[in-house]
């Protein structure tokens, strides 16, 4: 839970600052123009998907928080518990803005600030969100289990070179 906690209140503290300092009109170069702090809000998910459905992504997302505590009560895997802790950081970051952000209720927008060129604005719940995502990608591919042991391809079902 160390690592929910710490993406968690870095996200929530980076929103704070970026809503109180930066001018949503003035976007500023931060690493050239590789990186620019661009402050917007966000009625959706990723790339301003269902922005008319806010109260279905708040659903969404608390679904997700208490399965992945369900989940994570039966961890016995460092790698695991990082990617679970940065999940439900990331996710708990960008509920909270839904619940306590404008309009408030569950339909509240979430704060983004970061820019990429040629990439949707984000923020530092979207990050531990998608680096959640790598990791278990990952951990599925190398057959990493969440009891920590590990899975030989031909135990998971896929077959050799001489299976056919």
């Amino acid at each position: 839970m160390i690592i929910a906690t710490v993406g968690y209140v870095a996200d929530q503290l980076t929103k704070a600052w970026a809503a109180s300092s930066l001018d949503p009109m003035r976007p500023k170069n931060l690493i050239g123009s590789v990186l620019r702090l661009h402050l917007t809000r966000n009625a959706g998910a990723a790339f301003s998907i269902a922005t008319n459905a806010t109260w279905v992504l708040t659903i969404i997302a608390s679904a997700v928080i208490i399965a992945t505590i369900v989940v994570a009560r039966r961890l016995h895997s460092r790698p695991w518990a990082c990617a679970l802790g940065l999940l439900i950081g990331g996710a708990l970051g960008n509920l909270t803005d839904r619940f306590f952000r404008a309009p408030g209720g569950g339909r509240g927008h979430v704060v983004d600030f970061l820019e990429l060129p040629h990439w949707p604005i984000f923020n530092v719940a979207d990050m531990c969100v998608v680096t959640a995502a790598c990791l278990i990608a990952l951990l599925a591919l190398l057959g990493i289990g969440l009891d920590g042991t590990r899975q030989s391809l031909v135990s998971r079902g896929a077959d050799g070179p001489d299976d056919e």
